[in-house]
């Protein structure tokens, strides 16, 4: 007992200053100490109190809101890799493909890309161990491919139409992980930019693509922020800066411990006069809301979509003593009108919080605006046209925009989940290379001439057949031209780029963004019907 004692003694001296100041923290802190302590000394079987531990601060965290979690030390890792925007190793995406590691493309500019690696090259050794037919997983293949910059790694590569397996050494090296998606041309002076998260690295992107895309400042943009869950703050307030002048009030914070942060616009933008429309829908949150939140108080473009997802609180990265860390939610973010972008939840129901987006589907939110209904009492009014707007949680677009599920089919579903439209494409690209770079020298000659007819899409029904997933007839009727147009945008990606498969993803499947370009094209009536004064 002298020795649970003495411990307990050391730990309750041992109390950041700040904790000290509350009784009752000094008091439970000192009791869970107590707590490990009899369970090491006197418990019937051997425990890992490391686990307990990590269980305790976990089920903590999740009564407190739902955005408040716990990082292992290595998941903070990869978690600060994604934000920073690089990580170390050889530069490739992949896919595993018949337990064979294929590369799907080489980073432009990575190691790989240097030393001639490319699409559909299959990866069957590194450092001479064999990583074929063993039952690879993604673990693994990160394991074997990133490491320290500078180090060395042998790959063994077999290429279609090379009777030897070639030998490449790469210099691991710091690799970009891009935030930004998608950047072209819609038509001339349009712009379209689609971002996948909000890094550090995401203005420089942005710069860097409109430079090589455009001479001169693009008249108009579709900035594309569907499916985009966040990232760094500072990111997306150095975004909204781009679109105003001097003074604005961008976003702000405030919490119980946390002081009132404001974020003004400095210097002007690259984008300050331009026509702008933000697709937003209920994938959108965090920091593409406090973008979306921003252009709408200020009457400074149109949103088009669906309801954004509402997560608008304020996480604090407090480190823990193995490297590990707490997110520790410690304010909430308003837009400049003061609406809170947070959806509203109980502490301690996390389940039934993140169970929301089923729930609007059930209540018919994805297919019709008129099942969403917001109380006066959250009603805002924007900053410049005095238009009425709504809080409590999520941003609502000014042009709703339902789910489309006209094409969609449990065939079409099925051989997605399962992978087909990315090997077969992969297949069909590695076999047919030399002759489809001949043809086609641009995107825009690719999508007007060539097409996924005949014989080729039969090709890939065969293929789906062998793989498991019978041919369906009813499916084919519904979905059939969604699946030929699919194929076509994936072997455009693997022919160039991301900004290649949605080139023609969206010009053909897409109607929220095909709205966007109706609205940029009519852009004094459309300002004149939604950008007004509201009743």
């Amino acid at each position: 007992m002298k020795k649970i004692t003495c411990f307990a003694f050391v730990l309750l001296f041992s109390l950041p200053v700040a904790a000290q100041t509350n009784p009752e923290v000094t008091q439970n802190y000192q009791k869970f100490a107590q707590l490990l302590l009899y369970i090491d000394s006197h418990y019937m079987d051997s425990a890992s109190i490391g686990k307990l531990t990590e269980k305790a601060i976990i089920n903590t965290l999740q009564n407190l809101d739902p955005h408040s979690t716990y990082l292992t030390a290595d998941e903070v890792k990869s978690s600060n890799e994604s934000l920073h925007g690089n990580f170390e190793g050889v530069g490739i995406e992949f896919n595993i493909l018949n337990d064979t590691l294929t590369v799907v493309s080489p980073i432009f500019g990575g190691p790989s890309q240097a030393v001639g690696i490319r699409a559909s090259d299959r990866i069957i050794a590194v450092d001479n161990e064999n990583i074929a037919s063993v039952g690879l997983t993604n673990a693994q293949v990160l394991k074997f491919l990133r490491g320290p910059k500078g180090t060395k790694v042998l790959l063994t590569v077999v290429r279609k139409g090379v009777l030897q397996p070639l030998r490449f050494t790469v210099v691991r090296d710091k690799i970009p992980i891009h935030s930004v998606d998608a950047a072209y041309e819609v038509q001339p002076g349009m712009a379209y930019i689609r971002l996948g998260r909000f890094a550090l690295t995401t203005l420089d992107e942005i710069n860097e693509a409109l430079k090589k895309k455009f001479k001169k400042a693009p008249a108009s943009m579709i900035l594309d922020l569907r499916g985009n869950s966040g990232g760094i703050f500072k990111t997306s307030a150095d975004l909204c800066n781009q679109f105003f002048d001097s003074g604005r009030l961008l976003v702000y914070s405030e919490g119980l411990h946390y002081p009132k942060t404001i974020e003004l616009s400095g210097k002007g933008g690259f984008f300050q006069t331009g026509n702008l429309v933000v697709l937003l829908d209920e994938g959108s949150a965090s920091a593409s809301e406090i973008v979306a939140g921003c252009v709408q108080d200020w009457d400074r473009g149109i949103l088009i979509g669906r309801r954004s997802y509402g997560k608008g609180l304020v996480q604090q990265l407090l480190p823990l003593t193995d490297g590990s860390q707490i997110r520790l939610t410690v304010a909430r973010y308003h837009t400049p009108t003061g609406r809170v972008i947070q959806r509203p939840y109980n502490a301690g129901e996390t389940e039934k919080y993140y169970a929301d987006l089923y729930k609007r589907a059930v209540h018919g939110e994805y297919y019709s605006r008129d099942s969403i209904r917001f109380p006066d009492s959250l009603k805002y009014y924007t900053l410049v046209k005095q238009r009425t707007v709504y809080g409590g949680g999520g941003i609502m677009p000014d042009i709703f925009m339902p789910h489309d599920t006209a094409s969609y089919s449990k065939y079409y579903s099925n051989l997605s989940r399962a992978g087909l439209f990315n090997q077969f494409t992969l297949k069909y690209v590695d076999t047919h290379r030399s002759r489809l770079e001949k043809s086609y020298k641009t995107v825009a000659a690719f999508d007007k001439q060539f097409h996924v007819a005949g014989d080729l899409f039969e090709q890939f029904l065969a293929y789906a057949e062998a793989q498991g997933i019978a041919r369906d007839e009813k499916g084919l009727e519904i979905s059939g031209n969604d699946m030929r147009l699919q194929l076509k945008a994936l072997i455009a990606r693997t022919l160039w780029n991301s900004s290649a498969y949605y080139e023609i993803i969206n010009k053909h499947l897409d109607k929220e963004f095909i709205k966007a370009v109706e609205v940029l094209n009519n852009w004094s009536r459309y300002e004149r019907e939604l950008l007004t004064v509201s009743d």
